[in-house]
């Protein structure tokens, strides 16, 4: 049930635009602070905040501190699973398709 509750939460934080616009500044430029973060969105610092906690939840996020500065870091795990869970197994037999065309092909031409 645990599993399921993770997943949740992450779905949920990546339904958001705005979340995902986060995610892309920090693949863009990771271990930003809440002020960098802030520059690149049309949104108040009390909504960043509210959805960097989202974030955080899900495990997207990953927070250092450096003195008094706090630190937004992407952890790219979650997404990985998400792909080998919901999205590799979806790729495997049109891969595996081309891949028998190109064989089949080569063999008419060839």
């Amino acid at each position: 049930m645990a599993e399921r509750a993770d997943t949740d939460a992450l779905f949920k934080a990546l339904a958001d635009p705005g979340r995902r616009k986060l995610l892309d500044q920090l693949h863009a430029h990771d271990g930003q602070t809440l002020t960098q973060l802030c520059e690149h969105l049309d949104m108040t610092r009390q909504g960043v905040t509210q959805h960097l906690n989202a974030l955080e939840a899900a495990n997207l996020v990953a927070v250092v501190w450096r003195g008094r500065e706090k630190l937004h870091f992407l952890n790219p795990v979650p997404l990985q699973e998400i792909y080998e869970r919901w999205i590799a197994k979806f790729e495997k037999p049109r891969l595996k398709a081309i891949a028998d065309l190109k064989r089949k092909l080569e063999k008419t031409h060839g």
